[in-house]
């Protein structure tokens, strides 16, 4: 008989934690956690990870992930107790939420949370949160000062929003690849062109685009008053390292989650680094639409030669009218516009027109199914389909915005 001692073989150390009432109501949580770091995780309540983060031991753990329902909305004083205690112990902040109300994420994000991610958990998006986090802060300790894309601030940017005024008139398809023709109008000095898609619930931009969405989107959103010019910057994704991208968050959030006064910031901040700001306008007439209508150079409104766009743009311009608003600003789009040779629908665009008592400035020609092929493949007309009508007619409606702009520079520099 082996009398010898026992080899007991180390524990690997904790590196992470989940708080929350009771872990096993979150069992995808349990099982995504297992998956990503194995043995080298643990399990804290909500009052014992008070005391806990409290005591120097604490301080050995990555992040924790703090899981939520509708049930501890009546617990966020110690929740966000919790979240400021990880901070201050330079320990990041996952927060896991099932039905929580928009007003307590955005209560837990402003404490301070780094990442949010919705239960069920989305396939291996635990994961990449955690990959997140981690990455954030091995960047930040090996180089502090770095940031991806630098904020200048010497920039005097023009406001083009972009707004459909009936659903499926192209509008984001119309605001995406005007940006990406601004981004390379000029190939010796190529403009700095950020896309905002202000859809805050079925923004499609980032799909248009193949870009992910990023948890810090809905992080930046929620406290547009602690946002600096380097904070938008780092929440922006860059497609073909020309276009920079401020995508709709990864939920569908409340449309009056900002404030008018929130996208003054967010509007002011995109001008002053870049010499274009295109945004993608959600369709409904929200309280903040008047405040980018204000803020706007041009405001491009896209109709179709049917119904719903004649009644929506009538609504709309009385609306305006009657508020003494600047309509003045609004330029009328005709998306899938009668061909050259069709005498009839020419007549009837006319008669649009002088029915609503509206100039309609730009006919876009239908794309036809490239437009489609090229949203799918994410990426823009220019890159997929360079000849097809619709894309040489943005191009054109580009070329005529860029050349105001730069003619506009030369006279006030005279």
């Amino acid at each position: 008989m082996n009398t010898g001692p026992v080899v007991q073989h180390d524990q690997p150390p904790i590196v992470a934690c989940t708080i929350s009432r009771d872990v096993q109501i979150f069992d995808l949580l349990i099982e995504d956690m297992e998956s990503a770091l194995g043995d080298a995780w643990g399990d804290l309540g909500f009052d014992d990870a008070v005391v806990f983060l409290g005591q120097p031991e604490a301080a050995s753990l990555q992040f924790i992930t703090i899981a939520m329902d509708s049930l501890d909305e009546d617990n966020l004083d110690q929740i966000e107790q919790i979240v400021a205690m990880a901070k201050a112990a330079r320990i990041k902040v996952i927060l896991i939420a099932e039905d929580l109300s928009p007003g307590a994420l955005h209560r837990l994000l402003r404490a301070g949370g780094d990442e949010f991610v919705p239960y069920p958990l989305p396939e291996s998006e635990l994961a990449r949160a955690i990959e997140r986090v981690l990455t954030q802060g091995a960047v930040a300790a090996a180089a502090p000062s770095m940031t991806v894309i630098k904020a200048a601030g010497d920039k005097s940017g023009v406001v083009i929003p972009v707004h459909g005024l009936a659903g499926g008139t192209g509008a984001t398809v119309m605001a995406v690849n005007l940006a990406w023709e601004l981004a390379n109008i000029d190939p010796h000095d190529p403009p700095k062109v950020c896309l905002i898609d202000l859809d805050l619930q079925f923004g499609t931009a980032a799909t248009y685009l193949d870009l992910p969405r990023r948890e810090s989107v809905l992080e930046l959103l929620s406290d547009t008053a602690a946002m600096d010019g380097d904070s938008f910057m780092q929440a922006l994704l860059t497609y073909g390292d020309k276009l920079h991208v401020l995508t709709s968050p990864t939920d569908m959030i409340p449309l009056d989650l900002l404030t008018a006064a929130d996208i003054i910031r967010i509007i002011e901040i995109a001008r002053v680094n870049f010499d274009y700001v295109v945004i993608d306008m959600p369709s409904t007439v929200v309280e903040w639409t008047q405040t980018v209508l204000e803020a706007a150079h041009i405001y491009f409104a896209l109709i179709e030669l049917e119904m719903r766009s004649a009644q929506n743009t009538l609504r709309l311009k009385r609306a305006l009218q009657s508020e003494d608003l600047p309509f003045s600003k609004i330029r009328f789009i005709l998306n899938r516009a009668p061909g050259f040779t069709d005498l009839n629908g020419k007549s009837r665009v006319k008669r649009l027109a002088e029915s609503l008592g509206i100039a309609i400035d730009v006919l876009l020609p239908d794309g036809g199914k490239a437009v489609l092929q090229s949203a799918d493949h994410g990426s823009p007309l220019a890159e997929r389909s360079a000849k097809n009508p619709l894309r040489k007619e943005i191009y054109k409606l580009a070329r005529s915005v860029h050349d105001v702009n730069v003619n506009a520079a030369a006279e006030i520099s005279m």
